[in-house]
């Protein structure tokens, strides 16, 4: 069984690379989970409901006036803050197959911290999108 180390992902918003910024990337699902448990039952019972989908993305800060990422979230057509916007993830920047599979989703721009840092520190960002919808996986 191969494993694998992260080193060369690719992650786009909006069909923009921004692969050069990640340091990490997580893509969560969990369920509502509602109690079914009657009153003759010896242990409770659960169903589950609506699944909700999120990233978590850590960022390079970089405010480069043309291609950093504060220009690409800030500026590109207006801003990409408060909207819904289609995201691909990849583990590796390479062509998509069954060892390196495509996720595709919706994901709403909900929240951007411009600068967090301390003096000496690397500037980083971290957010936490919900995803609008279903994520896909492909392997072709």
């Amino acid at each position: 069984m191969s494993k694998l180390v992260l080193t060369n992902a690719y992650v786009a918003i909006g069909g923009v690379d921004i692969s050069e910024f990640v340091t990490g990337i997580s893509i969560s699902t969990s369920y509502d989970i509602f109690e079914t448990t009657q009153i003759d039952d010896f242990s409770k019972k659960y169903v589950p409901g609506l699944a909700e989908n999120k990233i978590s993305i850590d960022f390079l800060q970089d405010f480069d006036p043309t291609d950093g990422l504060e220009k690409i979230i800030n500026n590109t057509v207006g801003s990409l803050l408060g909207t819904v916007q289609s995201m691909e993830i990849r583990p590796l920047n390479a062509g998509v197959s069954s060892s390196n599979p495509k996720y595709t989703f919706l994901v709403v721009v909900s929240e951007w911290t411009s600068i967090s840092a301390s003096i000496g520190e690397l500037s980083t960002v971290s957010v936490n999108w919900p995803i609008s919808g279903d994520i896909t996986k492909s392997i072709s």
